[in-house]
């Protein structure tokens, strides 16, 4: 009997290393990043001479290749390390995992040889042995800390203790290197926090469609066989990845899934209606990370939008009426309903994840009020809220005819 995955890894012949097309991989070169790649290592070429780095906060929306620049300079910065004889360490911390003072005072702590319990300490304590390990040689010490933001959501404390280490250390020199899609994440900082964090700032802009199309180019060379592209696919990539904010990790997340696509399909080249097809599923994916995310009180004000949306002859609802529904959930589902104000706002929150479309309509003298509308395929929102089983009691709930304004 042949063996379940027989025909599935027999054929293909589209990819000739698909892992070129990971966020993750980092190439030899980055097109339309060298004023960024130069000024980063402009700023970190100090810490080869000896000297202390100033910290640097780097910013751009996803996709335009912050840390994918910051990990090819980290790696530049490390060979040159070795051949010179600089005592240099480059420490790269995901702020979503490492996301309060103590995580990562804890993750330092032990890389630099002091065993640290990942709970259960005094944070001073662990603060305390980060120091004796960093200090214990005459180093240089640059510490990455990407979606920095999440961490500074949870408390400025392992920010302000990081950027001012130096004043406690005799031998070693801290720099901070911090990356954010949110510009404006500092403007909550406390003033000395903000001036000591932010000495140098890089900005990356968004890539055009053309510079989305070098990228891709570059990487199909390596990812794909030859003659196994249609010539429409990479600029059709681009395009569409352009619309989305000049996104480039969309980009070869689409090329990508076109070439996984053809394969399935057993076809011999990757066409424009492969691009179509991943354009569809990754959009599908995005929705149902999303609404997966929510906590349950968004679940359910999505969910109201979602059964009034069923109604034939009406598409954009008021606020009022979500509300009216979301309080019959709320009660069919024994849950404490929010007052209308703060639903008012969860459906602010739902509008700016693009799950609904929230518009301000003047009614003249009887006032205004906020038309909501549901602007996401309701297949792909449905089966992801009823994964949460506490939402499958209502899953069947009836639209009365009549709704109280």
């Amino acid at each position: 009997m042949e063996n379940l995955f027989e025909n599935l890894i027999s054929g293909g012949g589209i990819f000739a290393d698909k892992e070129v097309l990971r966020a993750t991989y980092i190439p030899e070169n980055l097109p339309h990043r060298k004023k960024q790649i130069s000024g980063l290592a402009d700023i970190l070429s100090a810490a080869l001479k000896g000297e202390t780095p100033s910290n640097v906060l780097i910013y751009g929306k996803t996709g335009t290749g912050k840390t994918a620049t910051v990990k090819y300079v980290s790696n530049e910065l490390e060979e040159m390390s070795e051949k010179t004889g600089s005592n240099c360490s480059l420490l790269y911390i995901n702020s979503e995992v490492f996301d309060t003072q103590y995580r990562v005072f804890a993750y330092l702590a032990r890389v630099f040889n002091k065993w640290v319990p990942m709970i259960g300490w005094p944070t001073d304590m662990v603060y305390s042995e980060f120091k004796k390990g960093i200090d214990a040689k005459n180093r240089s010490v640059i510490v990455i800390l990407d979606e920095v933001d999440k961490l500074a959501s949870k408390g400025e404390e392992a920010l302000y203790n990081l950027s001012r280490i130096n004043s406690e250390l005799n031998n070693a020199r801290v720099s901070l290197i911090g990356i954010s899609n949110d510009l404006t994440f500092t403007e909550l900082l406390d003033p000395r926090v903000k001036s000591s964090l932010g000495e140098e700032e890089i900005i990356f802009p968004p890539y055009n469609a053309e510079q989305l199309q070098d990228i891709l180019e570059e990487r199909a060379g390596k990812a794909f066989n030859d003659s196994t592209l249609n010539e429409a696919v990479i600029p059709l990539c681009a395009a569409f990845a352009a619309q989305e904010h000049g996104d480039a990790r969309r980009a070869l997340d689409l090329l990508r899934v076109s070439g996984e696509i053809a394969e399935r399909s057993k076809s011999k080249k990757v066409c424009e209606e492969h691009v179509r097809l991943a354009s569809k599923n990754i959009e599908k994916n995005r929705i149902a990370e999303v609404v997966e995310t929510l906590p349950l009180q968004s679940k359910i004000v999505l969910n109201s939008v979602l059964l009034l949306n069923r109604e034939k002859n009406k598409r954009r609802f008021s606020s009022g009426e979500v509300y009216n529904m979301y309080l019959r959930l709320c009660n069919h589902l024994s849950v404490e309903a929010l007052t209308q104000r703060r639903v008012a706002d969860l459906v602010s929150e739902l509008d700016i994840l693009g799950l609904v479309n929230a518009v301000v309509i003047s009614r003249g003298r009887y006032g205004r009020t906020k038309e909501i509308a549901l602007s996401v395929p309701e297949e792909c929102v449905q089966p992801v809220l009823l994964e949460d089983y506490k939402l499958k009691a209502v899953s069947n709930i009836r639209v009365r005819t009549q709704i109280t304004l």
